[in-house]
């Protein structure tokens, strides 16, 4: 009986520590840790020491000069976490869903928002590579160089036309060639741009017959690609270097086709979307917890001589805390649940899952939770740093406080695709008329529109109507017909 219950009571009891001295934070009796095992609990303790020696002064100056944290991941590298999904036998530490949760969180609380915002990025190219790599020497070799080159990788979903819709990109496209493929990308938002060793890209397939279900994936290097990250410059997550990506018809060998041609939809809801999702909630609430851990120091410290009361002893500032912390562990617990649920569904993230079986889908059926989990952690962020900012008064403007900086970098998370208007309106959506009904490519006709539309329409707007339609069915349609506006 006693060891059903030994891993919680050590976790309740052990002292959380910054840099040898208690932490002056929130302790470990605010944190789920019964979700982690001791192997990831040690982990854990080592990287809140890294982000206390090296992450978090360098997030300082990520912030302010704009400065890519290519450093910081070198640090992470030599705790072997840009392997941190990859197999044991491929070099890597083969961990889940979980611990991988944790990771991100830890890395955005305690260290560099920027950082766990790249390397959530990292983590989705790592798994879209792993997805596929069974068979594919080079996806292999890449992986393989993780930690010991610090090969960091990035994913290059979006489009400058579709904007947060990523999964629609109409400006970027894919041709046969003798030598493989000629990929042509064109993307409006790529995290670590220009910056990154590798990425995976998404265009329409080859052969592609304007179905924009039809979707593949490549990988890409450095010397291929083109950004502009002098234009970045940004309220926060300012270390991200977040921008435009161009591949300009640049051809690669077969093997760099990730997966096989039309996979891309696959890959997006396995592996892309609930490794973003689960991940960048973790970021925001672990930028929630660091906001709290700043208002706890501050508050407790900071004194009213007048009243002889600390920040802290006010009521209000009691309620801003407890109200900050409940709601937080509420996004927290519901985001290790998924990443539980995750590791349940695929063996603790056994990628020979989907060698056994290339159609296993298993992270997939669950894709709306996925949705609600970042959802709840982008609203959270935004509501506790203000908050947090509240209760530290007019000290919290100040930069050396931090403060500033947690809250302007929270607030990227509403933002950042999909949008959080775009995943409540889906989740709505597709409670109340069925998955069916989101129609992600354009292609089903909304039949109740469509007649509301045309009933407007008097009898020449439905003879013009008419002869646009007849001509656009032959194939004869001409410029001397009106276009309906």
């Amino acid at each position: 009986m006693l060891s059903a219950s030994s891993t919680v009571i050590h976790s309740m009891t052990h002292t959380k520590t910054w840099q040898s001295e208690p932490y002056w934070g929130l302790g470990f009796d605010f944190d789920p840790q019964w979700h982690l095992t001791p192997a990831q609990e040690a982990l854990q303790e080592r990287l809140i020491e890294l982000c206390a020696t090296t992450l978090r002064p360098n997030a300082i100056e990520s912030d302010r000069g704009l400065i890519y944290p290519r450093k910081n991941f070198e640090a992470l590298a030599k705790l072997g976490l840009l392997g941190l999904l990859v197999p044991q036998e491929w070099g890597g530490m083969g961990e889940n869903h979980t611990c991988a949760a944790m990771v991100v969180e830890t890395i955005a609380r305690y260290g560099c928002p920027s950082t766990a915002m790249c390397y959530v990025m990292h983590l989705g190219a790592t798994a879209a590579a792993l997805f596929r790599a069974a068979d594919n020497p080079e996806l292999q070799s890449v992986l393989q160089r993780l930690d010991r080159d610090v090969f960091i990788g990035t994913l290059s979903y979006s489009d400058p036309e579709t904007g947060s819709h990523f999964w629609y990109p109409v400006s970027s496209r894919a041709e046969r060639t003798q030598d493989g493929w000629a990929v042509f990308k064109k993307a409006s938002w790529t995290t670590s741009a220009g910056f990154a060793d590798w990425y995976i890209v998404q265009t329409s397939s080859p052969d592609f017959n304007g179905d924009y279900s039809d979707l593949s994936c490549f990988l890409i290097y450095s010397h291929e690609v083109q950004a502009e990250p002098q234009k970045w410059d940004a309220l926060g997550l300012r270390g991200n270097q977040s921008g435009t990506l161009l591949v300009d018809g640049v051809t690669v060998p077969s093997d760099r086709m990730v997966g096989p041609k039309g996979d891309g939809a696959s890959s997006n809801d396995e592996i892309v979307d609930p490794f973003f999702l689960l991940c960048s909630s973790c970021c925001w609430n672990g930028i929630a917890l660091g906001a709290i851990d700043i208002a706890k120091r501050h508050t407790t410290r900071k004194k009213h001589v007048d009243v002889g009361m600390r920040v802290a002893d006010y009521p209000t500032i009691q309620d801003y805390v407890g109200e900050a912390i409940m709601d937080t562990n509420a996004a927290r617990s519901f985001s290790f649940s998924m990443a539980k649920l995750m590791d349940e569904l695929t063996n603790n993230c056994d990628w020979s899952l989907h060698t056994q079986d290339p159609g296993a889908l298993p992270r997939a059926a669950h894709l709306h939770w996925y949705w609600q989990i970042k959802f709840i952690a982008a609203k959270n962020v935004a509501h506790v740093c203000d908050k947090m900012l509240h209760a530290c008064g007019g000290t919290g403007f100040k930069k050396d406080l931090e403060i500033e900086r947690y809250l302007r970098d929270g607030k990227a998370g509403w933002v950042m695709g999909p949008t959080n208007e775009v995943l409540r309106q889906f989740v709505g959506k597709m409670a109340l008329l069925g998955f069916e009904s989101l129609d992600y490519w354009n292609q089903t006709v909304n039949q109740r529109v469509l007649h509301n539309e045309i009933k407007k329409l008097d009898a020449d707007g439905k003879r013009q109507l008419a002869a646009q339609l007849l001509a656009e069915a032959e194939g004869t349609a001409s410029s001397k017909i009106p276009v309906l506006q």
